[in-house]
């Protein structure tokens, strides 16, 4: 039996209105050819006036917790808050309890993911055994288990050793992986709550110095460059570490850069108050490093937005700052942040959106299934979102387990209305696009 959907009314990329037919999970058709198609009469048929169609969104860093502290955040219930943000593909960080350095490990995830069904989740593979830095994991035979792993990396620590660094960097050539960096020198940031500044020297706290992030990126650079192999900046945060990732891709350097929605919007002001919902790693920074990344964002010198998702149970976060685990929930409120903070000041248009949100990370990610243009023949992962809407964020109705968001009772523009992942519907909010089963919105 065909399954058949019209989206009508709908502006892709917030452009000229096109209906778009999906028919077994394929766009079949985008433009007046999709409502006169014999295969549109038996289609669910969907009102998207005023709303936005974006390539489904595709995060580059995601925490799914799974296994080991399934009190945080699970596959399914971390599935679930992506759908509901507009994702339809994620990758899952390997600090788990064990850790993601096997194929077993890594085919599990991807396993909890296929189960769960609402987005597709891609594990990301450990660089060292444990993430202790000491020798390198399984990193073949997480490539060619059954959850085909393509990006590494130790996050929530740093590949310090240079020559780990370095044979990890060769090692991902022979199958196309990407080592993806943590970029934090561990001895510049022994027992750092909090970026490095007036307001830590103000509030007696120890200070994240800039440096202690741009010295690995700049090392890393040329190490990737030496090996010429593929290097990934996870979550940028300072106005210097745009300028050592735009010294090194102009020097040819195979570098791309992500910075997270946080890093965005909210500066080292915000530990004022002591609430530890704004410890996070690496910190929030300044204003004018906030300006510089935006600026980044923009022109290309960083490439994607990543979540960093990371929830955490309440007795981890609701502490006192100097025990607090650090992080912050992403992916319900990533989109409506980037709207806040590069749509409305004009910085990115809806196609750049897309760019930095969908297209640039399946591509780092080595996925062919996602990114892809609103075309026929191409899969129908699809988010509808209206642009015209106004939220308050409320973390007590995320579907994450956990809620740890900075954004809370913050009025936040744009939402996302429905989500298709292979043309199923995995998430619908606000206005009425139909019932989907299980999610109770």
């Amino acid at each position: 039996m065909t399954n058949a959907v019209l989206i009508t009314g709908g502006a892709p990329y917030g452009e000229d209105v096109a209906d778009i037919l999906v028919v077994d999970g394929v766009i079949a058709a985008v433009g007046p050819d999709a409502a006169t198609d014999p295969r549109a009469a038996r289609a669910e048929t969907v009102d998207a006036a005023g709303l936005v169609v974006l390539p489904g969104l595709v995060d580059l860093h995601t925490h799914l917790r799974e296994p080991g502290r399934e009190d945080a955040e699970t596959v399914e219930t971390g599935s679930a808050a992506a759908a509901l943000g507009g994702y339809t593909a994620v990758f899952a960080m390997p600090n788990t309890d064990p850790t993601a350095d096997t194929a077993g490990v890594v085919e599990q995830v991807f396993r909890l993911g296929e189960q769960a069904g609402l987005v597709d989740v891609h594990p990301i593979g450990a660089v060292t055994v444990g993430r202790k830095g000491e020798r390198l994991a399984e990193l073949a035979a997480m490539a060619t288990s059954a959850a085909q792993v393509r990006v590494f990396s130790d996050d929530g620590d740093c590949v310090a050793d240079p020559l780990l660094m370095r044979r990890a960097l060769e090692y991902v050539k022979a199958f196309g992986g990407v080592i993806a960096q943590h970029a934090q020198e561990p001895r510049l940031t022994q027992g750092a709550q909090m970026h490095e500044g007036e307001v830590s020297a103000r509030l007696g706290l120890t200070g994240w110095p800039a440096v202690a992030e741009e010295a690995i990126i700049a090392r890393d650079a040329l190490l990737a460059d030496h090996v010429g192999s593929r290097l990934h900046v996870c979550h940028l945060s300072t106005a210097g570490s745009v300028e050592v990732v735009a010294a090194a891709k102009q020097r040819g350097t195979d570098v791309t850069a992500e910075v997270t929605p946080h890093h965005l919007m909210l500066t080292d002001e915000r530990a004022v108050g002591y609430d530890p919902v704004f410890k996070v790693n690496p910190p929030l920074r300044t204003r004018a490093d906030i300006d510089v990344l935006r600026a980044a964002l923009a022109s290309g010198v960083i490439d994607i937005v990543a979540t960093d998702h990371a929830p955490h149970a309440s007795q981890d976060k609701e502490t006192e700052w100097d025990n607090a685990s650090p992080g912050m929930l992403g992916l319900q409120t990533a989109l409506s942040v980037v709207i806040a903070t590069m749509v409305e000041p004009g910085l990115l248009d809806w196609r750049g959106v897309a760019r930095v949100m969908s297209e640039a990370p399946a591509r780092i990610g080595g996925l062919t299934g996602q990114g892809r243009p609103i075309a026929a023949g191409e899969p129908a992962n699809l988010v509808l979102v209206d642009p015209a809407a106004r939220w308050t964020v409320r973390g007590a109705e995320f579907a994450s387990l956990s809620r740890n968001t900075p954004y809370e009772g913050m009025e936040l523009p744009g939402r996302v209305v429905a989500t298709y992942l292979r043309g199923r519907r995995t998430a619908a909010v606000g206005r009425p696009v139909g019932a989907v089963a299980g999610q109770g919105v």
